[in-house]
């Protein structure tokens, strides 16, 4: 027996999905208030510069609301998230 399936046919490869489940669940999302988001072109600066970032797993801008979503693999680290908005050239004030 070389393959994936028990004696009675079923599949036994779940476990990867409740490792996925287990990391999803770990993430965290946070919302962030961002100043001088105009256009586009600022939600890619900000999207590349927080994407970066060790432990960043997504980022969502929503430019006409000034939010930043950030999810991370734990705890967010603000100070290198506003770095990030800060090098993107624009400013992280505070969370939401």
């Amino acid at each position: 027996m070389g393959s994936c399936c028990t004696p009675d046919n079923s599949c036994s490869t779940n476990t990867v999905e409740v490792s996925t489940a287990t990391a999803v669940a770990e993430s965290t999302s946070t919302v962030y208030a961002v100043s001088g988001m105009t256009c586009g072109h600022c939600k890619t600066a900000i999207t590349n510069s927080v994407s970066a970032l060790d432990g960043v797993i997504s980022v969502d801008v929503d430019v006409a609301g000034g939010l930043v979503t950030v999810t991370t693999g734990g705890e967010p680290d603000d100070a290198a998230i506003a770095a990030a908005v800060d090098d993107a050239g624009y400013e992280l004030t505070g969370r939401a």
